[in-house]
């Protein structure tokens, strides 16, 4: 059976596509500065007049746009995007924003203070050292923009109000500064936060299966316990099978069956114990089909339950060869004894195919989950049945079928009753070429 990663290899995964989301953020917000600085340099050269070195600036932005398309083509594939990565990216920001400064006044430009919004996004996105690098880079730059660039020729103007040229120009790059940083930093924070809970839910099930592991190693020991007090009982019935007064009362020889029924039963619990840890009790794996087996894993489970009423459909349609697994067996038997103590009277149980998934409907006509039961499903002990260990049947479904890479959703019916759905994707089920031949090479010896 295949397993799916760990709780770390998802956690690396979960930081790259992180980097790649704030990567792709950085890309956006360089493109909304080039179409900004288009504008604010032809308005304020065509419409206010201020003097400009317009061809130089267009050069510069040229060059910016340049960057952010090479910068889009590289991470439109999925690369991992390191601290390193986006330091740079920050930096060739800040040196654009330096040269097109230099050009238009340097410190007496009211857009100096676009330089906050570096310094915002690099405490957001990048390590200790590498913001407090930028935020030296971009002071060093200021100060040598004040000390070496040509000064802007604007009035301030300050009893015009937002006449002056100055005091619009700050006016608007406050109005800008305030909409990216809400807009960006809200992204970006959203993109942390999804990390985060991602990475919370992993460190979770990353405990579950632990306690599933620590689960598994007492049950095989008990198994291993169980097994030599169960084969003397079977050798015993047997023997009482073969005495006189057992053959002449129908009573006793029905109750003797009973048992040694009931006893086959536990040994078939232990067999499946034992082999889903890999150790077979002198059992192998037998190569079948979706529809046998399935129709042979309800017909037990009808055989040794006292079942009133029960619909079962297998409507796979074309039937495909897999190899028989203990643990769909076992998380079958699950669902069902679930549906069967809520549900005495009757169940239905449905099997279906939908594209490239094996789907497992079992339906019944009893209480339906609570909604803490819906709320926390899937968790370990979250049970209404009130004994020690209730919950542990449906938590070992939902971990058979994630193992899988399946899912398992449950919910109540508006008419009564509960309705549990498995998918389960038929790529982890069915035998390719070479697994079919190395099963019959087996099979051959």
């Amino acid at each position: 059976m295949p397993h799916a990663p760990t709780g770390a290899v998802q956690g690396g995964r979960l930081q790259v596509a992180a980097g790649m989301r704030n990567m792709q953020q950085l890309i956006q917000l360089r493109w909304i500065a080039v179409f900004g600085q288009v504008v604010t340099i032809l308005v304020a050269y065509y419409l206010l007049r201020v003097p400009l070195p317009l061809h130089q600036m267009l050069v510069v932005l040229a060059c910016l746009a340049a960057f952010n398309a090479a910068s889009q083509l590289r991470w439109r594939a999925h690369h991992a995007v390191t601290n390193a990565e986006l330091f740079i990216a920050l930096l060739v920001d800040v040196g654009m924003l330096t040269g097109q400064l230099y050009l238009s006044g340097g410190a007496t430009n009211p857009f100096v203070f676009v330089y906050l919004l570096q310094v915002i996004l690099a405490a957001v996105l990048l390590d200790s050292w590498s913001t407090w690098t930028i935020a030296g880079v971009t002071s060093v730059c200021f100060a040598l923009l004040a000390l070496f660039a040509p000064p802007l020729r604007l009035p301030l103007a300050a009893g015009q109000g937002l006449t002056g040229p100055y005091v619009l120009g700050l006016l608007v790059c406050f109005a800008l500064l305030a909409s990216l940083v809400v807009v960006f930093i809200t992204r970006i924070e959203r993109n942390l936060r999804r990390r985060d809970a991602r990475l919370a839910e992993l460190r979770q099930r990353d405990a579950e299966e632990e306690h599933i592991v620590r689960m598994g190693l007492l049950a095989t020991g008990a198994a291993h316990e169980l097994g030599t007090p169960l084969a003397t009982m079977s050798v015993i019935l047997g023997d009482w099978q073969h005495m006189p007064l057992v053959k002449r009362n129908a009573d006793i020889r029905a109750e003797v069956t009973e048992m040694q029924a009931q006893v086959h039963r536990c040994k078939a619990i232990v067999s499946g114990i034992l082999l889903s840890a890999g150790e077979a009790r002198g059992e192998s794996s037998e190569r079948t089909s979706v529809v046998k087996f399935l129709d042979q894993v309800v017909g037990q489970w009808q055989s040794t339950r006292p079942v009133t009423s029960m619909i079962y459909e297998n409507r796979f349609g074309q039937d495909l060869p897999i190899v028989s697994d203990a643990a769909i067996k076992q998380m079958i038997h699950n669902v069902l004894d679930n549906a069967l103590e809520a549900s005495p009277d009757w169940l239905m149980f449905e099997v279906t195919r939908h594209g490239h998934d094996l789907v497992l409907t079992c339906t019944d006509a009893g209480p339906g989950f609570e909604p803490r039961i819906l709320a926390q499903f899937g968790k370990p002990y979250q049970s209404t049945k009130g004994r020690p260990g209730g919950g542990l049947g449906l938590f070992l479904v939902v971990n058979v079928a994630r193992t899988l890479g399946g899912s398992v959703q449950a919910r109540n019916k508006t008419e009564g009753g509960a309705l549990l759905t498995i998918n389960l994707p038929l790529a982890a089920l069915v035998l390719s070429d070479d697994e079919d031949e190395s099963l019959e090479d087996d099979d051959d010896e």
